[in-house]
């Protein structure tokens, strides 16, 4: 189907077209005045310039051309020169019809599909997940889903930070520890153990015991430093306890990002790179990019137009280690070669801006990927508590996500048992899917860039915009239907009639616009607009709803037509938080 914009822009265009004006100017927006009309077009505004006109003469010729059109019900030119839009009730219920019997509730996919790589996640190993690490995973999540229902191939990267000091430091402890361990004995031939000499509850613990030891202890750095290069240069006893460290690591962190319904296509990590990094600094060299500067290796980026000095991008250290950008350079040769994409997305926080700025401009000056790639970087504000610093626990610690999500499960339920409509049993699994759309909704619903204040009583609300909100409205429909069922003989879903009142026709308009706002926020990189869109949606909903009589409808034909827009409703409602990426229950 065609979005309803395209549809009523065709119309302008014409119009505009018949009178001798290019079409050009016939764009549509939605109207700033919606006490005034339903759409407007400001074209005539910009013809007057061209054509030497005044622009309420092109106005009402346009509007005069318009007249007999089947698309509009009201169509005015008003001072000096904007023309106003309603659309035609009959027009936009035959338009909620084609919806409702549509793939896709009449979206269509995108006419020229892109393989698109988006790099999310990004946790280190050895590590529990933090709130931290909410925002990536959340945000990545939602855009990797929006870019597949448009029509993309999209491939979720969660490039695990694996390759560190971290994985030194945990080695050494872990020799202070048990010292007894095969892998510390240097005359040891045999088999290294299949299982690990640790659990993860052991090793959460070890790694902030090494990092505080190296802290005070410069000997203790040293050595954990000597075990990170011995562990890259292919040590085999170090790279025993690596893939001890990476089994145990990958399956909690599976189970974590299970528990915020979060998935990825690839488990790679910076390790991933690493056979990639001398072919990657020789071709640098060899292209005359890479050029040493105080011992490093350092390639330049800066550009004539560039409005602030950039720094060099250092790919290789003095003391010829790699860093985070030969690691970056190295991955996308990797992917590169893998899968070709047309579209890479990272997702990373917004301070790492100059960094990503440095590799996809080395990586566009080196021929990695062509000059014309498309490579964005959405970055991300911080969650904070309510006193406006980053969120902690009471202890003022980092808290772990598992127990974030478990306090949020916890306020949910504490909700639905204030209604008392459920068992404890149905709450407690039904307060699992409130928790997790609360959490998300109150994360994706913010501008990305943006910062914003984790209020769990807001979140958690049943009021007002939040995740729950939106739940609530889809558990009302459900409760809709069900009665209609129950009392009515017949049950088929009729056909929607046009509109006979506001609330009526608000809901419609605000169905129409779903596949112009599914497909234009991919292309923005924009979640937070289909939370503000779901919003509206159920504003409309329940406006709709508090109006009109639907079960005591008399009208048969009226009240089956209501009962298919407002099964429209929940399947928009359905499909877009699927793609934010949480779920609803059937009651709340």
């Amino acid at each position: 189907m065609k979005k309803i914009l395209d549809i009523i822009t065709d119309e302008m265009k014409k119009a505009f077209a018949a009178n001798g004006y290019d079409e050009n100017f016939a764009k549509v927006t939605l109207s700033n005045r919606p006490d005034l009309c339903e759409y407007q077009c400001n074209g005539a505004m910009a013809a007057a310039k061209t054509y030497k006109k005044k622009p309420i003469d092109i106005a009402n010729g346009v509007v005069e051309q318009l007249k007999d059109s089947e698309v509009f019900e009201e169509v005015n030119a008003v001072m000096p020169g904007f023309i106003n839009l309603k659309l035609d009730p009959a027009f936009l219920s035959g338009y909620m019809n084609g919806m409702k019997g549509a793939k896709k509730l009449g979206m269509d996919e995108v006419e020229k599909p892109e393989t698109i790589v988006i790099d999310y996640g990004g946790a280190n190993v050895a590590k529990p997940l933090h709130v931290g690490h909410l925002r990536s995973a959340v945000i990545g999540e939602a855009l990797k889903r929006m870019g597949r229902f448009v029509g993309h191939k999209v491939i979720g990267d969660v490039h695990l930070g694996d390759w560190g000091l971290q994985m030194g430091l945990i080695i050494e402890e872990l020799k202070d520890r048990k010292p007894e361990l095969p892998y510390f004995d240097e005359s040891f031939t045999g088999e290294y153990p299949e299982e690990a000499p640790f659990t993860i509850s052991e090793l959460e613990e070890i790694y902030p015991a090494a990092s505080g030891k190296s802290k005070v202890d410069e000997a203790f750095k040293e050595r954990a430093q000597e075990a990170t290069f011995k562990l890259q240069s292919g040590y085999a006893p170090y790279r025993a306890i690596w893939k001890h460290i990476m089994n145990v690591s990958l399956k909690d962190l599976k189970r974590n990002y299970a528990n915020l319904d979060v998935d990825f296509d690839l488990w790679k990590g910076e390790s991933d790179a690493q056979p990639y990094i001398p072919g990657l600094i020789k071709d640098l060299q060899d292209k005359g990019l890479a050029y040493e500067s105080q011992g490093a290796l350092v390639v330049d980026i800066a550009e004539p137009t560039d409005t602030k000095e950039l720094p060099p991008c250092i790919v290789r250290k003095s003391d010829g280690a790699a860093l985070y950008a030969t690691s970056d350079l190295a991955t996308i040769v990797e992917r590169e070669e893998d899968f070709k994409p047309d579209h890479y997305i990272y997702v990373v926080d917004k301070r790492q801006e100059l960094h990503f700025t440095q590799v996809f401009r080395v990586a566009k000056k080196a021929g990695i990927v062509p000059a014309d790639r498309k490579m964005d970087f959405v970055g991300f504000g911080t969650m904070n508590g309510k006193d406006g610093k980053p969120f902690k626990t009471r202890e003022g610690g980092v808290m772990r996500l598992e127990n974030l999500i478990a306090d949020i499960d916890e306020a949910a339920y504490n909700r639905i048992m204030e209604n008392r409509t459920v068992s404890e049993d149905e709450a407690k699994k039904t307060a699992e899917i409130v928790g997790l759309a609360a959490l998300k909704y109150g994360d994706l619903s913010n501008q990305a860039t943006k910062d914003y204040v984790f209020d769990i009583d807001r979140f958690t609300s049943f009021e007002g915009n939040t995740g729950p909100y939106v739940l609530y409205t889809i558990a009302r429909i459900n409760s809709i239907l069900k009665k209609y069922s129950d009392t009515c003989e017949n049950t088929e879903n009729g056909e929607i009639l046009p509109p006979s009142a506001e609330p009526e026709k608000t809901l419609m308009l605000a169905l129409s616009r779903y596949s112009d706002v599914m497909l234009t926020c991919f292309e923005e990189l924009a979640p937070h607009k289909i939370c503000a869109y779901i919003y509206e949606l159920s504003n409309a909903l329940n406006h709709f709803y508090h109006e009109t009589k639907i079960i005591a409808e008399e009208d048969r034909k009226k009240q089956a037509g209501y009962i298919s827009l407002v099964t429209l409703t929940r399947d928009v409602l359905m499909t877009c938080i699927n793609v934010l990426g949480f779920s609803a229950p059937e009651r709340m």
